[in-house]
């Protein structure tokens, strides 16, 4: 497959000429709709020539919510190794609190598939925010430990969960060492089980990385003590910040650069956006919040305003402005180009994977473009 980025004039019918595939092709792999318009600067995945042999092996897990579409599901498993079912929180006695929508068709339909369904652990209040004194109080009390650890062996049984993902963000300094112990001790416990821990890693880039997102997660003892570990590499552009892209590819390489002088690449899983922000200009810090936006949803409105897409070299991320009811916006999101510069960190890390942030919505280019690059597991 390859990437054609739309010039001036071109039609789908013209490009599909060009290139000597059919019409059809382009709209199926890249989601158009009628009367499919284009809009200057979009990226479009071609099927032409000779179907590629993907040599690399790469795992793939997807995270979602129990409120996905069970066609959305249906359409995104085939493309993935593990599925990660967000979210399970649990109490100050260790007790596990399930999702608040029954996640039973995720766990069958991904069991279907041949895809391991994975439960995904989180410290998550009462207000829905992460909770850093639940952290504390189960990371240093064995008691807790003990009771959860019961807890999550007897659920991932009962369900036919086949791993778990550690998600704790905002962890204090002084829980640095607890908390990887923690990791390790879940992983002990659930090894004789071949139950798979997996842990999640903000995106440091050092080890005496300041703020709360950070101070808790200490890359090296993590690493040893999970069966795998995923780079939360997004978020650079987020909801209240200034407009930029999610994740810039020189911002997702430093934080490479330094997880794989803690952590063996062969643990490592790189995080991946299937989303993006569109921002109201100007930017007002403490005032403005970005919506978030899908791929196609991006494309849809450049096309509706338009207005060309531009490409950031050094991000390798695509974004334009438009202008709507009088007001200035600012999106960036993922595109096949943007995807294919993050795919190519895997082989020349050496990364055991990926994992994406989340499935919600289903991106076809991405996955067609991955599943031409990699062998997936």
């Amino acid at each position: 497959m390859e990437i054609y980025v739309v010039k001036e004039g071109d039609t789908v019918d013209s490009i599909a000429g060009r290139y000597g595939i059919s019409a059809s092709s382009i709209i199926f792999n890249n989601q158009l709709t009628y009367p499919y318009a284009l809009a200057i600067g979009q990226a479009l995945l071609l099927s032409s020539g000779t179907p590629s042999i993907p040599s690399y092996p790469a795992y793939v897990n997807g995270y979602a919510y129990p409120f996905i579409a069970q066609s959305v599901l249906e359409d995104t498993l085939p493309f993935l190794t593990t599925l990660s079912v967000f979210s399970y929180g649990f109490t100050t006695d260790g007790s596990l609190v399930p999702p608040a929508v029954d996640d039973s068709f995720m766990i069958h339909s991904a069991l279907e598939a041949g895809v391991s369904p994975i439960l995904t652990l989180t410290p998550f209040g009462p207000d829905g925010n992460f909770n850093n004194y639940l952290i504390t109080t189960l990371v240093n009390n064995e008691e807790v430990k003990a009771n959860l650890l019961d807890n999550l062996l007897t659920t991932l049984s009962e369900k036919g969960f086949q791993g778990i993902d550690i998600d704790f963000e905002f962890i204090l300094p002084e829980d640095r060492i607890p908390f990887a112990d923690f990791v390790a001790e879940t992983r002990n416990f659930l090894a004789p089980y071949s139950y798979h821990v997996s842990a999640a890693l903000a995106p440091k880039t050092s080890d005496d990385q300041q703020g709360l997102l950070y101070a808790g997660k200490d890359y090296g003892l993590i690493g040893e003590a999970a069966d795998s570990v995923l780079l939360m590499t997004y978020e650079w552009g987020y909801t209240y910040g200034p407009p930029m892209a999610v994740a810039p590819l020189n911002k997702v390489r430093e934080v490479v650069d330094y997880a794989v002088s803690r952590i063996s690449p062969s643990k490592i899983d790189l995080g991946i956006p299937n989303y993006g922000y569109d921002w109201t200009l100007p930017y007002i810090k403490g005032a403005s919040k970005a919506t978030v936006i899908g791929s196609l949803e991006a494309v849809r409105t450049a096309i509706e305003a338009g207005v060309p897409i531009q490409f950031d070299e050094t991000a390798m991320s695509p974004f334009f402005q438009y202008e709507k009811d009088g007001v200035s916006h600012e999106v960036w999101f993922e595109d096949v180009r943007s995807y294919r510069a993050k795919f190519a960190l895997l082989p020349e890390y050496g990364l055991r994977g990926m994992g994406y942030w989340q499935i919600m919505r289903f991106f076809r280019p991405n996955w067609l473009l991955l599943k031409d690059t990699f062998l997936i597991r």
